[in-house]
């Protein structure tokens, strides 16, 4: 167990939907905080149009660096925040290294990069498509058009040959693809 009187991580619980009034008060109090985001895809029920819309990557959590025993009942009653997590007492803590993991893979946008995001296509490279119209589908990567969100890729299926042009978060390396399966 951490030492409670020093600077750690800890999660904290926030009111529905309160995740950035949460954080703006604990910073107002000198508290440092991480309140992750991501980019998800939606998909319009009526048009099947692709739309990327923000959400916290831990919806009702955020993160606080705070000194324990100094500062718990400050952050407790902040506007925004729900508790403090604990298991049987003992403060849920955040190694730095969870932190800094996080914090790495947030890009110039503001937003955490997903893995799919991460990952790295090159032409030839084999693929699925995880998602909408030609989910299923296996294929291989041909390249990135103008706009970096979207590849083009063959598809290659029964007596048939054809490119078509996705968004990129919709495609896995075939071997990803196959291991998360």
């Amino acid at each position: 167990m951490a030492n409670e009187d020093t600077l750690n991580w800890y999660v904290v619980h926030t009111q529905p939907q309160q995740e950035e009034r949460a954080s703006f008060n604990l910073r107002t109090w000198g508290i440092e905080t991480l309140t992750p985001k991501v980019r998800v895809n939606k998909y319009n029920q009526f048009t099947n149009k692709l739309t990327r819309v923000p959400k916290h990557m831990f919806p009702s959590y955020i993160f606080g660096r705070f000194r324990f025993n100094a500062e718990y009942h400050r952050v407790r009653f902040t506007r925004g925040v729900h508790s403090v997590v604990t298991f049987t007492g003992t403060p849920a803590l955040v190694e730095d290294e969870i932190i800094e993991l996080i914090r790495s893979r947030i890009g110039p946008d503001g937003f955490v990069k997903t893995l799919e995001e991460l990952e790295n296509l090159e032409a030839g490279d084999q693929v699925i498509i995880k998602d909408g119209r030609f989910k299923g589908f296996c294929g291989v990567f041909d390249r990135e058009i103008q706009d970096s969100e979207r590849v083009r890729i063959l598809l290659d299926t029964v007596s048939f040959q054809a490119h078509v042009v996705v968004d990129r978060e919709l495609v896995h390396k075939f071997s990803t693809a196959r291991a998360a399966s």
